[in-house]
């Protein structure tokens, strides 16, 4: 029962994941809508640069990516404009450095250019700082569901890495890191990786290893550290350490330099299906030297970013 002296109030309902809807905080200071998207797990905060204007994507990647004080992710990666293809993507990672592709970021960026209306295509072109990608995307009731992307060339020279020493490629190359003994191969997807196969992937301490690989000295711009175990010829079982980021539940450059590894180590077949601890993905090294990634695209959620924050 209500008494006489009880004040009724009224709210107005305002549509907060509206596009067209901007909520201004106070003078001077706004919101900045973004998109929370992963590829198995990979997960990264997504701006479109179509309407939005990011002045610092270091500072902001840093602040947005931590998952006490932010949003919580694997980093930033900004969806913009090109003049060479449907769209171009920028990757920073949760420190802030910027990387050239991003396998699990790009199939991403395809679902969000088609799920907005922004394209209207199942293929899709996308400029990297690791050149021009294009992708096959597979519609479940009316939304992308799997992308499939042209990864381009391996490179495997020492100086594409690139990494310091003799030898012009690194296949099976041993490796000391204090009373550690490792054999690596390395390879270069736009992003720099070092594979190590093991008998027992969940057994490596990720965090002390791989952040040591990273870090090594035969590594000026450091490394992606990729952990391997043998399934039978066409699977794989990896965990990953990403650089600027710590140990991820996926990387799909990460899987398609592993499974070049695999290849030039005479240990798998040219497809294989990769399992990572998010997911699995499809890896494929035709014989005429082009790499396929196949996998799963999925959104998370849409919020405000209150832009006083970076």
């Amino acid at each position: 029962m209500l008494t006489k002296n009880v004040t009724l109030i009224k709210f107005h309902y305002r549509p907060f994941l509206n596009a067209t809807y901007r909520p201004y905080i106070r003078r001077g200071e706004y919101s900045l809508k973004f998109t929370k998207m992963q590829g198995i797990g990979n997960d990264y905060v997504y701006i479109n640069c179509f309407e939005e204007n990011i002045k610092n994507p270091s500072k902001l990647a840093i602040a947005i990516s931590d998952r006490h004080f932010g949003v919580g992710s694997d980093g930033l990666i900004l969806i913009m404009s090109s003049k060479v293809a449907d769209a171009k993507m920028r990757i920073f990672n949760a420190d802030g450095s910027e990387a050239q592709l991003c396998g699990n970021g790009i199939r991403c960026v395809a679902k969000f250019l088609y799920d907005n209306g922004l394209i209207k295509s199942r293929s899709i072109s996308i400029e990297t700082l690791a050149g021009l990608k294009t992708t096959e995307l597979t519609i479940t009731k009316g939304k992308v569901s799997q992308v499939r992307v042209d990864m381009g060339t391996p490179k495997l020279l020492r100086n594409d890495i690139p990494m310091l020493g003799k030898n012009s490629h690194v296949i099976n190359e041993p490796l000391q890191i204090d009373d550690i003994s490792l054999n690596i191969t390395c390879v270069s997807m736009g992003n720099p990786h070092c594979i190590t196969f093991v008998d027992d992937v969940d057994s490596v301490q990720l965090n002390i290893v791989g952040k040591a690989i990273e870090n090594h000295n035969l590594f000026p711009e450091r490394i992606n550290a990729h952990f391997v175990q043998l399934i039978s010829p066409n699977k794989i079982k990896m965990r990953t350490w990403e650089r600027g980021s710590g140990e991820t539940l996926a990387c799909g450059t990460g899987a398609v330099a592993v499974g070049v590894a695999c290849v030039l180590n005479k240990l798998t077949a040219r497809v294989i299906h990769t399992f990572l601890p998010g997911g699995e993905l499809k890896v494929e090294w035709t014989n005429d030297n082009k790499t396929y990634m196949a996998g799963p695209a999925g959104f998370v959620f849409t919020g405000w970013w209150n832009e006083d924050k970076i």
